[in-house]
């Protein structure tokens, strides 16, 4: 019996390279059930957190004798609880995520477009978190939400998160910022929030859409897929350039014209973006599609731990 189609999602050997890699929150995370991350509730675990004076009908298992025999005063000891992670995968359907770059077939059985590299990577991102009891969710987009799959942590979530991935085609204009400030509102506990996006959208506009969320204190991961053609411009023939978003618009363009120009507002722009993730703390990641996704992936998880 063959496997599943989206199942694509998982090949084994993408697998085998993320090892025993975990995904641990840098953060407090509010969650249901006793896990890794750090929870804002207190309670009786590993890592000490503060004293506080005793009341009765306090465990006197928790009575701190060392305060006790210094001080002659009653404290409690309190702890930070452990639980686990609800993470929301954001994936960026619009049109511009369908660019290709020169490849005409996957390479080597990676993605051959910027959206098909973020279905990888986020299909990844869910089966660790799952496999780990944390929660995850999906949600993807253009101007306007496409599916919503709020965040849970049983094992057949992962095959609604492959299922959805599979249905959805790249189409339509950018709204990150709308879309980022409705899914802020949408969450409805502080975790991660995983964005999987190429960010052309107004500047401005998204790095206010990202201040809501870090307003809502979820922790926020960015990787801003790219392909290396939008990085380095190799063109250098007179090319007809056809608009993702609005396919019938062709731009005919000498692309030795405009290069120096095209890089400079590039660097700029993205620059811009990740300086704005420094100052509010996001994790930015820049993913660049001619690097196989595992790589990447497994390469910042290696980092991240």
């Amino acid at each position: 019996m063959s496997a599943p189609s989206y199942m694509q999602f998982l090949p084994p050997e993408a697998l085998a390279k993320l090892g025993r890699c975990e995904f641990l929150a840098r953060g407090v995370v509010e969650g249901f059930v006793s896990g890794k991350h750090k929870s804002p509730f207190k309670g009786f675990s590993v890592e000490f957190s503060e004293h506080r004076q005793y009341a009765p009908g306090d465990d006197l298992r928790n009575l701190d004798w060392r305060v006790l025999a210094r001080k002659d005063r009653y404290y409690i000891k309190q702890y930070i609880e452990e639980t686990n992670m609800r993470a929301t995968l954001l994936l960026d359907a619009s049109g511009s995520m369908a660019y290709a770059g020169d490849q005409a077939a996957p390479r080597n059985g990676q993605p051959s477009s910027k959206f098909a590299y973020a279905q990888h990577i986020a299909a990844m991102l869910g089966y660790l978190l799952i496999g780990q009891q944390d929660a995850a969710g999906l949600v993807t987009f253009d101007t306007k939400l496409r599916t919503y799959l709020p965040a849970r942590a049983r094992t057949s979530q992962v095959r609604g998160i492959l299922e959805a991935l599979e249905q959805t085609v790249p189409g339509g204009e950018t709204g990150l910022a709308d879309i980022f400030h409705d899914i802020a509102e949408r969450i409805p506990r502080r975790g991660l929030v995983v964005i999987l996006s190429d960010l052309f959208d107004d500047p401005a506009a998204l790095i206010k859409a990202l201040h809501h969320f870090r307003y809502r204190r979820h922790e926020v991961l960015l990787f801003h897929v790219v392909a290396d053609e939008e990085l380095t411009f190799p063109f250098d023939s007179f090319t007809k350039f056809r608009d993702l978003e609005q396919p019938e618009n062709l731009l005919p363009i000498d692309p030795r014209t405009i290069r120096a120009t095209y890089l400079e507002r590039m660097g700029a722009f993205l620059n811009d973006i990740e300086a704005a993730c420094g100052r509010m703390k996001i994790d930015y990641v820049r993913m660049n599609t001619r690097v196989p996704y595992d790589e990447a992936l497994s390469a910042y998880l290696m980092k991240r731990r």
